[in-house]
């Protein structure tokens, strides 16, 4: 009689387990799935390898124009950009909370680069995100002369959180010491370098960029290239660097896009002339970037690149040596 009993108590408490397990299962299966933020539908739009993911948080009638045209296609090449960067020497992190947004870091020249948050808005299927941006040289700030700041419109279509709009604003602290510093110091270099300017002197060799300076500025133009396509996609991409260029004030537009400096929109920098060309379709889809030695500086590498982002060279100082047989840049 003892040994039924227990075999019965055995037997319900065997039963109570698996009822419970079979509870906390069903619980488990049935909860909802955390949907997704603004701020990690925008890391995920600009951050992500994985292809597709760009344009995944575009508009719906964007897509479909840039569907419609053929561009789309060539916006699979910003995934390939960041694999690049990451690559090279570089980290990004990003974070989904708190007051920085990304990070990156070079481990050979010590620069770290911020992306922080400085207001987030969220109402109901909108989210407005303004960031600003922070650089450091081991360690230390490094201070601009402007300060820009860029807001990104996220606006919700059908559960999704996309990008509806971005405006830029640039903040020039005139009563700044530092700006005031730079200002007055450049300043003085440009009168010293007229004055002791001659016919067919040699440019001091500090004024030369060296290879990893004239690929820096490749890569900033190469990231202005897509993020014009994006912004005005009836454009495309651009073949004139001047609408890069953020001079003259006033609203950015397809004419003065605000993505780059007016230095390197000019053409010429760090003993290099920089030239767009090859843009073909309405809206253009493709492109051709070289970097090639002035006079000056002749000897050196030629750089060049197209809407891929891969950046290539040549020994031989004519752009148009460089072509996409030439060497990639490691």
């Amino acid at each position: 009689m003892r040994r039924a009993t227990v075999s019965l108590l055995l037997a319900m408490f065997a039963a109570v387990v698996l009822c419970a397990c079979a509870i906390a299962s069903a619980g488990q299966q049935a909860a909802p799935a955390v949907p997704q933020t603004a701020r990690q539908a925008l890391i995920e739009m600009f951050f992500s390898k994985t292809s597709g993911t760009f344009a995944k948080h575009l508009p719906a009638i964007t897509r479909a124009t840039l569907d419609q045209s053929g561009a789309l296609a060539s916006l699979q090449g910003y995934s390939a950009m960041l694999n690049r960067v990451q690559t090279e020497g570089q980290s990004v992190q990003t974070f989904e909370t708190g007051s920085v947004l990304m990070v990156t870091e070079s481990s050979k020249s010590g620069e770290r680069f911020e992306i922080t948050v400085e207001n987030d808005s969220l109402r109901g299927d909108e989210d407005d995100i303004e960031v600003s941006f922070l650089t450091y040289k081991n360690g230390t700030e490094q201070h601009k002369p402007y300060m820009p700041q860029i807001t990104f419109a996220m606006k919700k279509e059908a559960q999704l959180w996309t990008l509806n709009e971005v405006s830029l604003t640039i903040h020039v602290p005139l009563a700044d010491p530092d700006m005031l510093k730079a200002m007055t110091e450049n300043m003085a270099a440009r009168q010293n370098a007229q004055a002791t300017f001659t016919p067919h002197s040699e440019v001091p060799a500090q004024t030369a960029g060296n290879d990893a300076t004239v690929l820096g500025a490749m890569r900033t133009i190469l990231t202005a290239e897509v993020t014009y396509a994006v912004t005005y996609p009836a454009v495309g991409y651009t073949c004139t660097l001047s609408n890069l260029d953020g001079f003259g004030g006033g609203e950015p537009n397809e004419h003065q896009a605000m993505l780059i400096n007016s230095g390197l929109a000019s053409g010429k920098k760090f003993g290099f002339v920089f030239t767009l060309s090859e843009c073909s379709g309405n809206p253009a889809t493709s492109f051709r970037l070289t970097a090639a030695p002035n006079s000056y500086t002749f000897g050196r590498k030629t750089f060049c690149a197209d809407q891929s982002g891969l950046i290539r060279s040549s020994q031989d100082a004519n752009a148009a040596s460089c072509t996409a047989t030439s060497t990639p840049v490691q």
